[in-house]
């Protein structure tokens, strides 16, 4: 990666086939592949931290998002990520970058302006998606067709946590709504919505959906009355299409949960990492998390970059560095 600047040849020979296969080889016998959690904050506007969730530290290096802006004086704002990939955005247009490879591609916006309450980027091998949803509509861009498609948004609103990201999930993205609380589904090929049958579980008072990719949907929820949580549960979607509780969180945990959010659920966020549910809240450093494969919960540490006082703001992503995904 370093020598690609030295001459065309090193530049072309990562990308030769000869080479990805022998790389591809070579990554496969590896124990693990990296796994990265990169913090988006205020306090930092023009890079990211990074934590190594293999070695449980942070680490030295921080990712400029500078260096992803077609403009060189001007940082872009991190949005979404999906398997190797980023979607930032700038003033005139969103970015998909691949931060392994210093590589990035403008994709215009399909509208001016171009104001959307959620934004989920969805990468596979077959090439990326981007969904944007408006108040009256929703838009998919495609990159193996590299435009834009329009359809019916949905109402009433989405998510109560503007922050909360689309599920991916057998082909659909899949949203809470705001109360009362139901599931929905956007079918990324089709445009069309759907509601999901599943009845949610008694008394729960914040819902978050989290997915593995194509095997397993989760369902993270507050539990309790008159919107006040007595206890996080985790439930998981059976082959019946019911939704089984597999977990909850321990009680000492979850009243320090409970007492970050101060019952603002619209501020609470997850996301699937490399075999962790992530639990974030937008006003604490820390996140809350759960590893599937242990049955355990663990905090992570706060960014030693962040002052003694900060602000609210706190922005995760999954990374998971791939050389080959092309933007």
């Amino acid at each position: 990666m370093n020598l690609r600047s030295t001459c065309k040849r090193f530049d072309s020979l990562i990308f030769s086939p000869s080479f990805i296969s022998k790389h591809s080889s070579a990554a496969g016998a590896a124990a693990s592949p990296p796994s990265l959690l990169l913090l988006s904050h205020p306090h930092f506007p023009s890079r990211v931290g990074v934590y190594d969730a293999a070695t449980a530290s942070w680490r030295s290096i921080h990712l400029s998002l500078s260096s992803a802006s077609t403009s060189p004086r001007a940082a872009a704002t991190l949005l979404s990520s999906s398997n190797g990939l980023f979607c930032l955005r700038n003033s005139s247009s969103l970015l998909i970058s691949n931060f392994l490879t210093k590589s990035s591609r403008p994709i215009h916006f399909p509208t001016f302006p171009f104001d959307f309450d959620s934004l989920t980027l969805i990468s596979t091998e077959s090439g990326y998606s981007i969904f944007a949803h408006c108040s009256r509509s929703s838009f998919v861009y495609s990159s193996a067709a590299q435009s834009w498609s329009q359809f019916d948004g949905f109402s009433p609103a989405l998510s109560e946590s503007c922050r909360q990201e689309g599920v991916f999930f057998r082909g659909s993205l899949y949203f809470t709504t705001q109360e009362p609380i139901q599931i929905v589904r956007f079918d990324v090929r089709t445009g069309e919505w759907g509601s999901m049958e599943t009845e949610l579980p008694a008394g729960i008072s914040f819902a978050r959906l989290v997915s593995d990719g194509e095997r397993k949907l989760y369902l993270v929820g507050g539990v309790g009355n008159n919107g006040i949580s007595k206890t996080v549960k985790l439930w998981e979607l059976d082959g019946g299409g019911d939704w089984v509780e597999i977990e909850r969180l321990p009680e000492m945990m979850c009243r320090k949960f409970v007492s970050v959010c101060y019952h603002n659920y619209e501020h609470v966020y997850c996301f699937w990492h490399q075999g962790m549910i992530c639990i974030c809240c937008y006003t604490w450093p820390e996140i809350l998390y759960y590893k599937v494969g242990r049955r355990t919960w663990h905090w992570l540490p706060k960014c030693p970059s962040l002052p003694e006082k900060w602000s609210c703001g706190f922005k995760w992503f999954s990374f998971v560095p791939q050389l080959y995904a092309l933007v």
